[in-house]
């Protein structure tokens, strides 16, 4: 009788363990790694053709920069994915069944990924985008609509209640800030010269720039009702009523006139040295130090700029979209070194050339094409 009552509560702790382990994060998690990936070598041909595509998610409803050395990576509900960025297959994946993403950034050689599983967002995770092994994991509260986005060692996440700043690579939290009561943040963005939040109250907008690393307000500016918050890198870059902007990153003074009339969508990307603004059709390179435009060019679509993070040499090329074809130009001089013909790009998005593959990145897919 002993025996059989050993045996029957044997049987009973294997049943409750398989069912705890069923309904665990660990049994509904599916993690794959890989061997590292170098850029593919080589140029792009004289004309390329759709290579490969696939969905992803959108951060905030805008493109973001998914291509970092030799993969892609890509986003669905429950995860993420990386690409092998020639062929399009997958190399690794993190995905809980049991979580939704919330949102995901590339910065820094890692992926940074929060999930949520009730009415909050509440684990992050940084997976590096080489191999995909997993560097960290910690526990956040954001609220569901939080949206990622980084720059070089900071993480922000951006909700109407406030942001947040992570630190990529330790993993812990820096600092978070509000809005003055009975404001709302309508927008975040962080970039070389701090987090900039666009702050709305009753009545007035006003942009609020603050030190990534420690939160100190650095300036604010009022500026009209309907302005939106292009990005940030050196300088503040906003779009509105009085066309598209660089506010300076010490003081929120203006840069010069406007760089552009339109008040439709406006992509901001940093090259070395000089940022990349598209809007109303046309690209133009400027100093975000003093607004100095170093020339301009139409286009379809901003250029996402190197993929390998290096020091950027003389004759250093960014590959601008012009509907029909990708024109390589000198980022000094906007000099036109090379022509691809392509099928026509939709119009938007990010644009990376990693070798010989041209990759188009819209809010909700990638494509390839060699």
């Amino acid at each position: 009788m002993r025996a059989w009552a050993w045996t029957a509560a044997v049987l009973v702790l294997v049943v409750v363990a398989a069912l705890l382990w069923r309904g665990s994060d660990a049994a509904a998690t599916d993690s794959t790694t890989a061997a590292p990936a170098d850029v593919p070598s080589g140029t792009p041909a004289g004309a390329v053709s759709a290579a490969w595509t696939t969905p992803t998610t959108a951060s905030g409803g805008a493109a973001r920069a998914t291509v970092d050395g030799g993969r892609v990576v890509v986003g669905d509900d429950h995860g993420v994915r990386a690409l092998d960025v020639a062929t399009g297959t997958e190399a690794w994946r993190y995905t809980r069944a049991n979580a939704r993403l919330c949102d995901w950034t590339l910065v820094g050689g890692r992926v940074v990924a929060v999930s949520g599983t009730e009415d909050r967002c509440d684990e992050a995770v940084a997976l590096s985008v080489d191999t995909g092994v997993r560097l960290w994991t910690r526990n956040l509260d954001l609220r569901p609509d939080a949206v990622l986005t980084s720059t070089d060692g900071i993480v922000l996440a951006t909700s109407p209640t406030g942001v947040l700043t992570l630190d990529p690579v330790g993993d812990s939290i820096r600092w978070r800030a509000s809005p003055e009561e009975g404001c709302t943040f309508a927008d975040g963005d962080v970039g070389g010269a701090g987090v900039a939040v666009l702050e709305e109250c009753a009545g007035s907008t006003r942009v609020r720039l603050l030190d990534g690393y420690d939160g100190t307000p650095l300036w604010t500016r009022d500026v009209a009702e309907a302005t939106t918050l292009a990005g940030v890198e050196q300088a503040v870059v906003v779009s509105g009523d009085d066309g598209v902007q660089l506010l300076a990153g010490a003081d929120g003074a203006p840069l010069g006139p406007p760089l552009s009339d339109a008040t439709d969508e406006a992509l901001v990307t940093a090259v070395g040295t000089s940022a990349l603004v598209w809007a109303d059709g046309t690209l133009t390179v400027v100093d975000p130090g003093t607004g100095a435009v170093s020339w301009r060019t139409p286009a379809t679509g901003l250029p996402a700029g190197p993929v390998d993070r290096a020091l950027l040499a003389a004759g250093t090329s960014v590959p601008v979209p012009e509907g029909d074809a990708v024109v390589l130009r000198d980022l000094a001089t906007g000099e036109e070194l090379q022509r691809v013909d392509t099928r026509a790009l939709r119009t938007g998005g990010l644009l990376t050339v990693a070798g010989p593959v041209v990759v188009h990145q819209l809010p909700d897919r990638v494509l390839a094409y060699r």
